[in-house]
């Protein structure tokens, strides 16, 4: 016989947490949390459906790590520390290995986070997976997507393009979801970068993380902001795993390959060695990419001379 929802919630969404801020979590109406004092509080809720964010057959662990990494790399863009993670989940039946898996991986990422699970709820239906992360940081410290200056440098954590390529690798079917291809990997275990964006804070004038494509992100940042940007694509950061592809295909899944999960933000030349050597220290590469200049819209230069890239960034609405 399946498990009931109660049943559900109370073997494998239940488990204890550490953290004294969480009055009462799961198993009740709500849950009462007590925000730190002097804090602002921060919000971020994402929704995953099968078929969209991850394809049919993806992991039940992979799928549990992914929902709440893409939270924490929006609380990560503001610079913000997660505290606590509300779950909603559909599924079309309570299939016990497929929860067990499931719980794993979303715990793993979030107890390595500090992370409380304190309520949510299961319904069934197709598989959806919502997540929403409450975190806090200092309010006048949170970073922005509004606050660039034109002559700030455009600076990118990490190697983008590698999780889009993981994603063609499974879709071609020339991967597996168990292979060890690193850019599957990447595609299915997106790792927030918390720490970069708390050490940002005081520094950069504005970020935001980077899920929809570097170009359309950037773009944006910029209008957010009201100036204009210039990046120099021999500058973008091609990572390891890209360097055997033709140029052509690295600047694509570079400029337009989602899921990366990176940050990317701006700040004045004179603080980016203060944060390169703090990334680095981290194991986390930084790369300038160019710099914000006065008007708008985003503009592309190879050696100097403009250059028309074609594409744009993910549009759930316009696929």
């Amino acid at each position: 016989m399946p498990l009931g929802e109660f049943d559900v919630i109370a073997r494998y969404f239940s488990r204890s947490s550490p953290r004294s801020d969480v009055l009462l979590g799961v198993g009740d109406d709500a849950a009462l949390l007590t925000p730190p004092p002097g804090q602002a509080l921060v919000a971020a809720t994402d929704t995953l459906v099968e078929g969209r964010h991850f394809l049919p057959g993806t992991p039940a662990n992979a799928i549990g790590h992914q929902a709440l990494a893409v939270n924490l790399s929006d609380l990560a863009a503001m610079g913000a520390e997660p505290a606590w993670a509300l779950l909603a989940l559909s599924m079309p039946r309570s299939d016990e290995r497929w929860l067990a898996d499931f719980a794993d991986g979303l715990y793993a990422l979030a107890e390595r986070h500090g992370v409380a699970l304190v309520g949510g709820d299961t319904v069934s239906g197709p598989l959806v997976v919502t997540i929403e992360v409450l975190g806090f940081v200092p309010p006048a410290a949170a970073l922005l997507r509004s606050g660039a200056r034109a002559g700030d440098l455009i600076v990118v954590s990490g190697g983008l393009g590698v999780a889009a390529a993981g994603l063609e690798e499974l879709q071609s079917g020339r991967a597996a979801f168990e292979s060890k291809d690193a850019r599957v990997r990447r595609f299915l275990r997106a790792e927030p970068r918390l720490a970069l964006g708390r050490a940002l804070r005081g520094f950069a004038t504005a970020a935001m993380d980077v899920s929809d494509g570097l170009l359309g992100d950037l773009g944006k940042l910029a209008r957010s902001s009201g100036v204009g940007a210039c990046i120099d694509l021999e500058r973008l950061p091609v990572a390891s795993e890209l360097a055997a592809y033709p140029l052509a295909e690295q600047e694509r899944l570079v400029l337009h390959g989602g899921d990366d999960y990176e940050l990317l933000f701006t700040l004045p030349a004179d603080h980016f060695g203060h944060i390169a050597h703090f990334s680095e220290a981290g194991g986390c590469s930084l790369q300038c990419i160019g710099s914000m200049v006065p008007g708008a819209g985003v503009e592309c230069r190879r050696d100097g001379a403009r250059v028309n890239v074609a594409g744009k960034g993910y549009d759930h609405f316009a696929c």
